[in-house]
């Protein structure tokens, strides 16, 4: 994913570059896609990050699952994990 948003940027940045525009204008675009490119950025992260969150939570609870029935059937206090 790292490399296709890589070159969707390059690829835009250069298309802006050749395109038949003014230098504030080409600037002014190429600062807009940019922050564009950060924000589609921030979003894939977040949404890795609550990838992991979600995967920690449940193999939390499948931990404490298994903790709690290997306690009843063992007949043994628990510790906390």
């Amino acid at each position: 994913m790292k490399s296709f948003l890589a070159g969707l940027g390059i690829g835009v940045g250069l298309g802006i570059l050749f395109a038949p525009m003014s230098g504030e204008e080409t600037r002014s675009n190429l600062t807009q896609r940019a922050g564009n490119l950060a924000d589609s950025a921030r979003d894939l992260v977040d949404q890795g990050k609550d990838r992991v969150r979600t995967t920690v939570s449940a193999i939390r609870g499948q931990a404490e699952r298994f903790a709690s029935g290997a306690q009843e059937a063992t007949g043994t206090e628990s510790r906390n994990l």
